[in-house]
């Protein structure tokens, strides 16, 4: 069992945190001052070191700039009213992730190094937390092979790693999206539910031409028909039809079984609706829209939280909803968010306590 005591930990002598301000801050662009790293050799996980943000020294002929042996996750810290930090359903990720080393041929992280190396590194590292509406600390563990031969086989070598992010909302305002019916995310059988970081770089052809169009970003639809819908780019989806919530099923393999998807699921039956899982087709959504019970449409992710939907557009036919008037969305993200917050009771045992 590894503990924090076995954990080699080098800090930094001055935070960068003094020269950054946390307020209205871009996703992604600034880190935190310490990252974990550990690796794996010779069959075993070595010590954990918990050190500065620093470069990487790398090969180039590093097997996952190859051969694309590489997962990540996406996980989000909060403070609540009293600037106790937490971390938002950790363990769900965990288990995704290990989910997605499988299907990558990787070997598995322990939990101890994965759930006490975020708790450890948050807790140096939480006055990077910002405590503004809308504003958390992203947390990205990932894993990449690290064998410096060419070939392909499964590395022998493999590199995980934890870095932080503080960051402001995915997205600022409501989206128009383009229903895909040339490109495909995923197929059955694929790697479509792993969290690989090929699967977004195959994405990124579609979602330009999409950009093209004025759009931000594409609904995947299935590979076979380009009738069923998926999910987005960067979210899970969910339509609210009539009473309804209604989202694609996971047991295709071609969805990402998303943590916030789940959260809203079982805070949308909160609320009084039935959500089902299951097939839906673009067919289906029009015939909801022109017949006024499609009401809502929204994604759901960790870094999108839950982000509106005001425009769909499939071939030359264009859904536009006033989202000023929705209820539910909106409602869903305030009770989401009072519990990640610390606002509300946190009935489903969501939030990890870090110290």
């Amino acid at each position: 069992m590894i503990a924090a005591a076995d954990f080699n930990i080098t800090k930094v002598e001055r935070s960068k945190l003094h020269d950054i301000n946390l307020e209205n801050i871009p996703f992604g662009k600034y880190f935190t001052d310490h990252m974990l790293e550990v690796d794996y050799e010779d069959g075993e996980w070595k010590t954990v070191e918990i050190k500065p943000y620093q470069p990487l020294l790398l090969e180039p002929s590093l097997a996952a700039l190859h051969y694309g042996q590489a997962i990540f996750e996406g996980v989000k810290a909060y403070k609540d009213p009293q600037g106790k930090p937490f971390i938002f359903r950790p363990k769900d990720n965990f288990h995704r992730f290990n989910i997605s080393a499988e299907r990558m041929q990787m070997p598995q992280v322990p939990e101890e190094i994965f759930m006490e190396g975020l708790r450890v590194l948050i807790d140096l590292d939480k006055n990077w937390i910002p405590q503004k509406a809308d504003h958390s600390l992203y947390i990205r563990p990932f894993m990449f092979s690290t064998d410096t031969s060419i070939g392909v086989k499964p590395s022998e070598k493999y590199k995980f790693m934890i870095i932080l992010s503080p960051t402001g909302p995915y997205y600022n305002t409501p989206m128009r999206i383009y229903v895909e019916e040339k490109y495909v995310r995923a197929v059955s059988g694929g790697v479509g539910y792993a969290k690989a970081a090929g699967n977004y770089g195959a994405s990124m052809y579609a979602t330009a031409q999409a950009k093209k169009k004025g759009y931000d970003q594409v609904l995947w639809t299935d590979a076979f028909e380009h009738k069923y819908v998926q999910e987005c780019g960067t979210m899970n989806v969910f339509f609210i039809i009539g009473n309804t919530a209604i989202t694609p099923r996971l047991d295709t393999g071609t969805i990402l079984a998303g943590v916030t998807r789940d959260s809203a699921m079982k805070v949308l039956e909160d609320m009084g609706f039935e959500v089902k899982e299951k097939d839906l087709s673009i067919d289906d959504i029009i015939d909801a829209y022109k017949a006024g019970t499609l009401y809502e449409v929204f994604g759901t992710g960790t870094a999108a939280t839950i982000s509106l939907i005001k425009e769909l557009k499939y071939k030359d036919f264009v859904m536009e909803f006033d989202v000023e008037k929705w209820k539910t969305a909106p409602e869903l993200k305030k009770r989401i968010d009072n519990i990640r917050y610390g606002k509300t009771a946190d009935t489903h045992g969501w939030m990890f306590p870090v110290s």
